[in-house]
């Protein structure tokens, strides 16, 4: 299915899926590559900005702090200008920031123009979700949100991978170019290729009272604010893979560097199967049932995991932790579906305390596994069991407030 006419009411033209899903896929790619491409590159931009390498991670500090506050900045400006020119605003800021990165000479200016390219970089994010939630009805969105969460799920672990190999044959600039110009690729096929699926007639008012009413009335609307949770925090489990891999597979195990990115890149195949799996069953089951299954899922491997961690071997650990985290796309996506699908006429601001959760629970799992850390696997697998356990408590608490309003 690559083409069909839009199902929400406000939207009368046909629409190419297999364009969108290109396109919105490399827009979603840009926090990830931007994030985790240059981590090889430390020494290197230390020297090349004659500082020391805990200031240029700075860097990645100041970029998730960007990409929260721009997601907070275009969810009300989308609902009120309209979802296109937003998005090419941001757009044309990644790429530029990104250039300029390149012929930077001071830290300083530097952490500034990563702070720019964060801002521009997330409203890829932001719009994306929204723009799918205009056009499509809530089954087809989770379809379609199962492909952002494959390049969600495998943007940080092939990105490094491919940094490496950048930085092996062109140096740490390389990555700044190959960004800018992956987003002058995406800012044309943005105008030509995207349209704007938000009338002015169906556009929200624009003022910091308006703005922060809106936000408010997500927050505690539970059909929104429940899966919204549910999705942050057990998105939480990749992350806290991500940071506890290295030393627990190349420490622990013994993987050499040359391997390591394989072994850990082993896990987006998983990611893959999962999200190809999830469009195929929402023919035959729905958003919630899938939700609620995949949770469950994640909660027993990531249990079985725990408590085996320290007596498995290499292979077993892989394949566990690859089980583990196969639910993560699946939850995401069907999550966002239900988020979105109960957001009306709020979509922007919605995509942004969704964008906002997400990243606010993976800085806290990526640093509960450097403060927990104890020279063993458990900081790593108590975090994961941790973040799926507090999902489904979640869970829980919403079904245990139904029964009681019934």
């Amino acid at each position: 299915m690559t083409s069909l006419p839009c199902q929400r009411q406000h939207c009368s033209a046909p629409v190419n899926l297999l364009k969108l899903t290109i396109i919105f896929a490399a827009l979603s790619a840009f926090a990830p590559l931007a994030t985790d491409m240059y981590l090889a590159s430390f020494p290197l931009l230390a020297k090349s900005l004659h500082t020391d390498i805990g200031k240029v991670s700075l860097g990645l500090s100041i970029y998730f702090f960007g990409l929260s506050v721009g997601q907070l900045l275009y969810g009300p400006l989308i609902d009120r200008f309209g979802r296109k020119t937003p998005l090419l605003i941001g757009i044309v800021l990644f790429a530029l920031s990104s250039g300029l990165i390149v012929v930077a000479t001071s830290i300083q200016a530097f952490l500034v123009l990563r702070l720019l390219q964060a801002i521009g970089g997330c409203a890829g994010m932001v719009v994306s979700r929204a723009m799918i939630s205009d056009l499509l009805d809530e089954r087809e969105a989770a379809r379609f949100f199962s492909l952002m969460m494959v390049v969600s799920g495998i943007g940080p672990i092939v990105a490094p991978i491919m940094g490496g190999y950048l930085i092996s044959f062109a140096g740490w600039e390389s990555i700044f170019i190959f960004l800018a110009l992956l987003g002058g690729v995406c800012l044309m096929a943005t105008q030509v290729m995207i349209p704007e699926t938000l009338p002015p007639g169906v556009r929200e008012q624009l003022s910091p009272q308006a703005v922060f009413r809106t936000y408010g009335r997500l927050l505690i609307r539970r059909e929104f604010i429940v899966p919204t949770l549910i999705g942050a925090i057990t998105c939480g489990s990749i992350f806290a893979f991500i940071s506890g891999a290295p030393f627990a597979y190349m420490e622990l195990y013994g993987v050499s560097k040359e391997h390591f990115g394989w072994v850990f890149g082993m896990n987006a195949i998983g990611i893959m199967v999962a999200a190809q799996a999830n469009r195929i069953l929402l023919k035959h089951f729905s958003t919630a049932t899938l939700m609620f299954a995949c949770l469950l899922f994640h909660i027993v491997f990531a249990l079985l995991l725990f408590i085996c961690a320290a007596k498995l071997s290499l292979p077993f650990l892989v394949l566990l932790i690859w089980l583990c985290l196969a639910a993560i796309p699946v939850i995401g996506a069907n999550s966002t579906a239900l988020a979105m699908a109960a957001c009306e006429h709020e979509r922007g601001s919605g995509s942004a305390i969704i964008g906002v959760l997400q990243f606010a629970v993976a800085g806290l799992a990526s640093a509960g596994v450097g403060f927990l850390h104890n020279g063993s696997i458990y900081p790593m697998v108590g975090v994961i069991l941790g973040c799926s356990l507090l999902g489904g408590l979640v869970y829980m608490v919403n079904l245990l407030f139904l029964k009681k309003i019934c």
